[in-house]
């Protein structure tokens, strides 16, 4: 590691032990899991790693649930192959694992280690669900500002994939993310910032574990208002200018998504969530565990495999859905849980995402293009949500070079070849739509993209991969989307 690094890492330490002496004031050393000296090596014969499609069985040599980032940086140097690293595991295409790996297990790395409720700053393991961190903030009516709309997702895997939610105006993760600790291929604990080691702060935000293990968190916090729900219909083509009247220009409007509905994709269900003072209809302050979606899965299973399943959603599901305008907490519409999907894979078929940003301007022109490429390949599109969000220029890998919309896109597939390879080909024709309109992709999905095609999508790609080679110049820290795109 060459000397500026090297000071780079040295001073991030410093600052590390600066930041938390200004958190000292707050709640420090909540445990959201009992803490306990605990070391869990796998069998040197293997383990298997699949994430929540099933649809990528990879055997590891190794798992370590660690607790500690010690036991991390204990690992790393002792562990001389390749690292990869898994949180809640909804990556879709092999983001979180390689052949012949140690794999890092964070699901246990889950404590919250600062927390000043007056400052509206909190600090956590990498590994915590925001659902864990919900049910510590909102004692204080505090909210997470970004995250997705699901709360089973662990902190550093959105952190990893730079993700983003309905959040209005807000962009993705990373600018909620005041300051982050790593460990690095040679073991070394570092602090990064916007202005400390800054070059590892906005690489590894959106570098899917390619840089090194994110230990921990320092995020902004929100306050939890109150929030009632408002539901329009809208041609599909009349969305963009209803977007800037009704939600970018109401400064009420907190949450926001438009769903488009198959197979036409020509109305838009615009669901936006505004602030209010009106009595709460929900008392629940947050979504309870371990609920029963019975009901959600076999509609969801309906729509997606029954002749006229389109249809009855029109015409049923979604009256039903949105007859009302509740009033709850935004902690309780952000804790939804994925639950709510039903089961995401059996044997024989699983249900998927695929997201694609646009933009602003292009937004019907994708429309066409999309509902046309989906109608010719029989795609089971059960729903495409849309959100908003501004320009990202923080993070190397950003997915927004300008104001965008993104279309995600959850459908349903078989698992075998001929149905993997039939993915591929569609997904390979909405990603050209998108780039012909200045637009891209989202990474954590189905590896479906050609070289060029994420070449062109990311085009700050080459300056990743040269930091790569200076802060892991050995290649450890490895996962299928960088064994196949990283040339190296």
């Amino acid at each position: 590691m060459n000397n500026n690094i090297q000071s780079e890492l040295t001073s991030g330490a410093r600052h590390n032990r600066r930041r938390r002496k200004l958190l000292q004031g707050g709640m420090a050393g909540v445990a959201v899991g009992a803490l306990q000296p605990w070391l869990s090596w796998a069998a040197s014969s293997g383990v298997l790693v699949n994430d929540v499609t099933l649809l990528n069985p990879i055997w590891v040599n190794r798992l370590l649930t660690p607790r500690t980032t010690d036991e991390i940086r204990q690992a790393l140097t002792t562990w001389a192959g390749p690292v990869c690293i898994g949180g809640g595991r909804y990556s879709m295409g092999g983001q979180i694992a390689t052949e012949h790996s140690l794999h890092l297990d964070m699901r246990q790395f889950n404590r919250v280690i600062d927390y000043s409720p007056r400052d509206k700053i909190v600090r956590v393991q990498s590994g915590i669900r925001w659902r864990d961190l919900q049910s510590v903030i909102d004692a204080h009516d505090l909210s997470v500002k970004i995250m997705q709309s699901y709360a089973n997702f662990t902190v550093g895997g959105a952190l990893s994939v730079n993700a983003h939610g309905r959040y209005v105006g807000a962009g993705p993760v990373i600018n909620s993310v005041r300051a982050l600790q790593m460990v690095l291929a040679d073991g070394s604990v570092v602090e990064a910032s916007r202005n400390t080691n800054a070059d590892l702060f906005h690489a590894s935000i959106g570098g899917y574990g390619a840089l090194g293990v994110i230990t921990e968190v320092e995020l902004d916090l929100s306050s939890n208002v109150a929030m009632e729900r408002q539901v329009r219909h809208v041609p599909v083509a009349d969305y963009p200018k209803f977007f800037d009247d009704q939600v970018r220009g109401n400064a009420r409007a907190v949450l926001h998504n438009a769903d488009l509905a198959p197979p036409a994709f020509d109305q838009a269900t615009s669901v936006t969530w505004l602030a209010t003072d009106k009595a709460l209809t929900v008392s629940d302050r947050l979504v309870p565990p371990g609920e029963s979606y019975k009901f959600n899965q076999a509609v969801m299973w309906g729509v997606a495999n029954l002749p006229g399943g389109e249809s009855f959603r029109k015409a049923v599901v979604d009256p039903l859905r949105y007859h009302s305008s509740p009033v709850v907490r935004r902690n309780y519409e952000a804790s939804l849980d994925v639950a709510s999907l039903g089961p995401i894979a059996n044997g024989n078929s699983t249900y998927a995402l695929q997201e694609y940003f646009v933009p602003k301007a292009q937004f019907h022109a994708f429309v066409q293009r999309m509902a046309a490429i989906l109608w010719m390949h029989r795609t089971h599109a059960i729903n495409v949500s849309v959100r908003h969000a501004p320009a990202d220029h923080a993070s190397w890998l950003g997915w927004a070079r300008e104001e965008v919309f993104s279309f995600v896109i959850y459908y349903w597939q078989g698992v075998y070849a001929a149905d993997r390879d039939e993915v591929g080909t569609w997904t390979r024709k909405l990603i050209d739509a998108a780039l012909s309109l200045g637009g891209s992709y989202y990474l954590p999905y189905q590896l479906h993209a050609t070289h060029e095609q994420f070449a062109r999508a990311y085009p700050n790609a080459p300056r990743f991969f040269a930091f790569k080679a200076q802060v892991d110049p050995s290649n450890r820290f490895r996962n299928k989307l960088w064994d196949k795109y990283n040339s190296r």
